[in-house]
């Protein structure tokens, strides 16, 4: 999914069902960051593979340390952002390292089935999940978004059940 929204549909859905345990801004940059490489293999329009070294699980593991390291110094300065959004999080280098792998991972999981170009275990020179199951691409893209529908209703959830709690502190 080159540089889609689709990848934060899910990214969303576990970030809030798990929003105590992992970080959400990483969740959701780990579950994009990926699609750097075939942006930018058309941007400069390289002759490389658009689902090249880094949509595999080797690449994808290399990026997962450096992408936790700069969320970790990053991360006071999307606490306004956080605010904003009602999310209060307390964020630690564990939470983030955690996002981290679940974002990168899940990213990979979710285009292996789609493009027959990545070679998710490689040196490797073969993809497994590419739709042997013959399910129609549609399908991984529809549940992405479904899971977008659902993470809007969890986030309004969470936001009533802090509103709840507020209130019931209050009397």
């Amino acid at each position: 999914m080159p540089f889609t929204p689709f990848h934060l549909g899910p990214a969303l859905v576990i970030g809030i069902i798990f929003i105590y345990y992992l970080d959400f801004p990483t969740l959701l940059g780990a579950s994009v960051i990926l699609d750097i490489e075939p942006f930018l293999v058309l941007l400069l329009d390289l002759n490389y593979s658009l689902h090249g070294f880094f949509h595999s699980f080797l690449g994808g593991t290399l990026i997962i340390l450096p992408l936790s390291i700069i969320m970790f110094k990053i991360r006071p300065y999307l606490n306004p952002i956080m605010d904003y959004l009602k999310i209060k999080q307390k964020s630690s280098f564990p939470n983030i390292l955690t996002a981290s792998i679940i974002g990168i991972y899940l990213h990979l999981l979710l285009d292996a089935p789609l493009y027959s170009d990545m070679q998710p275990f490689f040196p490797l020179n073969f993809n497994p999940f590419i739709n042997a199951s013959g399910t129609p691409e549609i399908i991984i893209y529809l549940f992405c978004a479904c899971c977008f529908l659902v993470a809007i209703s969890l986030y309004f959830i969470h936001l009533a059940v802090k509103f709840k709690s507020k209130e019931n502190k209050k009397n």
